[in-house]
């Protein structure tokens, strides 16, 4: 990746405010304070970009090495699920962006027909070699959903922060209708 490239103004829907942008073939990343937009087709490479990428602006904008990991997890299980539904080198748009209810991972790619499925694999299958994605994402990221676009679908991950995890322990947290009904005014 170019480590200086252009300077943007505001990217589509206004949320965050671009600080820079880095453009190679099949990869197109906007940096902002509180997290990125990539645009890009999926292949090792550009994965491993945007874990790194995932890591480096969470842990500038100051969120703990055990939450950046987990959004980084996040993120590679979306892309990994993306490339299942749609190929190698499936273009998906790939957003992180950290706010006052923890971290945001969405991931949009082109195929609406195939939404995730559950596999039929127990989450604590010592045998299993995959299946765990989903378990992963209620675990990580209770209430996530999916949202059809017209010219997709976007899977949406809120990492709570952490005072939202424990309201989730103590019992006081939203329902999980709650938290899907709020996400589906963002």
């Amino acid at each position: 990746m170019t480590s200086g490239g252009a300077r943007t103004r505001t990217r589509t829907g206004g949320h965050m405010r671009a600080e820079r942008t880095e453009a190679e073939p099949g990869f197109y990343l906007a940096r902002a304070a509180s997290g990125f937009i990539v645009h890009m087709n999926v292949c090792e490479e550009n994965l491993r970009a945007v874990r790194k990428v995932t890591l480096e602006v969470l842990a500038a904008a100051g969120v703990n090495i055990e939450t950046a990991e987990s959004a980084r997890l996040v993120a590679s299980e979306l892309i990994g699920n993306a490339v299942r539904a749609c190929g190698h080198w499936v273009p998906v748009v790939v957003e992180v962006e950290q706010d006052t209810k923890g971290i945001w991972v969405k991931v949009h790619d082109p195929n609406p027909a195939h939404l995730p499925v559950r596999s039929g694999t127990a989450p604590d299958d010592p045998n299993a070699e995959s299946g765990r994605g989903l378990w992963l994402l209620d675990a990580l990221a209770p209430g996530w959903d999916v949202v059809l676009t017209p010219i997709g679908k976007q899977v949406r991950c809120l990492l709570p922060a952490p005072e939202a995890l424990l309201a989730v322990v103590l019992g006081t947290a939203d329902t999980e209708h709650d938290v899907r009904k709020r996400a589906e005014t963002i």
